[in-house]
């Protein structure tokens, strides 16, 4: 599929507009050219749609060309490196459907990428993704490798043989646009250096400026981070996003303020008993439990632009120590934007499809939520601004 500039704009627009009937109102500040809106449908995947996306703007913005690749053909690798993986830690791994942005990165370089058109991943009856049978085979083959402490020839063509059966034969070698590929030979054409690719995270319980692996399950490949203070990391992602660069996200979105059906993430500062008027008080003490609740969290109707939680490095750690801040969901932030209030947010590509909101699968992100909510972060190394770039040591 080809992107359509105008569309984009035609999505973003109807979600500022949509937004606008609800009580926000949004002006964009910055926005970076990004490919259509899919679907990972009934999978695990996100990570690799969103990288996907990631990848795809880079090509944008390199003056590469409009690309639809393929998620399907770099999941497919990422499963058997996974199994391998299991194997090894005898059968202590992680064979789950999630992984980071590293793990596209890692497949990338070891079989390169094709076209969406080339390889769908869809070989089942079905006109969208679904994994779930498809998992459960995968992790008992796992399980069995492991069981015989063996993984033998016949082993691997039974490991190809279901991803064949479920996603489809690998292509050797095709054509796209009238010319000769194998896959490795493709990826090289793209120019993408995967080497000039960071990601970066934010928490107080390890050295800044050096790097760690965050303990999260999806980090199965122990990947190294680098950790910056917390406004340092929100600054590149603003540097980033002004300066013609898209952002590749990972975090929580579990909260009651994440709402993707009302195109919106927020961090509400919920009111207290004690701070309500004598007025609103009185009512309050008339109302049942359910409607007192009701009264307090009036901010996740997501009526109206409300008063945020300032999140600090501490409040942002008390979070993720206290597993209320979890790895759930990676997103493509394309743009900035604010409300009538001032407030910020994230221009956020997701990857549910177009019709689970009325935003064109887009929402935005409010600053508050961001600095609370944020695992980690993967931005172009030439995306950094030069100050953070020395202190990390990169060039």
């Amino acid at each position: 599929m080809k992107v359509k500039f105008g569309m984009m704009a035609l999505l973003l627009c109807a979600a500022a507009a949509s937004a606008q009937e609800s009580g926000y109102q949004f002006t964009n500040v910055a926005t970076v050219p990004a490919t259509p809106v899919k679907n990972q449908a009934s999978t695990g995947t996100c990570w690799c749609f969103a990288t996907t996306s990631f990848m795809e703007s880079e090509l944008l913005r390199m003056g590469k060309g409009e690309y639809d690749l393929s998620e399907m053909f770099i999941v497919r690798q990422k499963y058997q490196n996974q199994m391998l993986d299991n194997y090894y830690r005898h059968g202590r791994g992680n064979v789950n459907q999630g992984s980071l942005s590293h793990t596209w990165v890692n497949a990338f370089k070891q079989v390169g990428i094709v076209p969406e058109e080339v390889y769908h991943g869809i070989n089942y009856n079905s006109e969208r993704h679904n994994h779930g049978e498809l998992v459960t085979y995968v992790q008992a083959l796992a399980d069995a490798s492991v069981k015989l402490k063996a993984r033998s020839p016949q082993y691997d063509q039974l490991v190809n043989a279901l991803f064949d059966t479920y996603l489809g034969p690998l292509p050797e070698q095709f054509t796209y646009q009238g010319k000769s590929y194998t896959p490795q030979s493709f990826a090289a054409s793209l120019g993408l250096k995967m080497e000039d690719y960071v990601e970066l995270t934010s928490f107080t319980h390890k050295p800044y400026y050096q790097q760690f692996s965050p303990e999260v399950p999806d980090n199965w490949e122990h990947q190294l981070m680098y950790n910056l203070p917390l406004d340092e990391l929100m600054e590149v992602m603003d540097h980033a996003l002004t300066h013609g660069y898209t952002v590749c996200w990972d975090g929580d979105v579990s909260e009651r303020g994440f709402s993707h059906k009302n195109g919106v993430a927020i961090n509400p500062q919920l009111k207290k008993v004690e701070d309500l008027s004598s007025t609103d008080r009185a009512r309050f003490e008339k109302l049942s439990s359910q409607e007192q609740r009701d009264m307090l969290e009036e901010a996740y109707r997501f009526e109206r632009p409300c008063p945020e939680v300032e999140v600090t490095p501490e409040v942002r750690q008390e979070g993720y120590a206290k597993f209320v801040t979890t790895d759930d969901h990676l997103m493509h932030l394309t743009g900035i934007a604010q409300d009538q209030n001032g407030t910020r947010y994230y221009i956020t590509k997701n990857s549910w499809g177009t019709e689970r909101n009325r935003f064109g699968g887009y929402l935005n992100m409010s600053t508050s939520y961001v600095r609370a909510k944020t695992i980690y972060i993967m931005v172009h190394k030439d995306a950094l601004p030069k100050a953070i770039s020395k202190k990390l040591g990169i060039k």
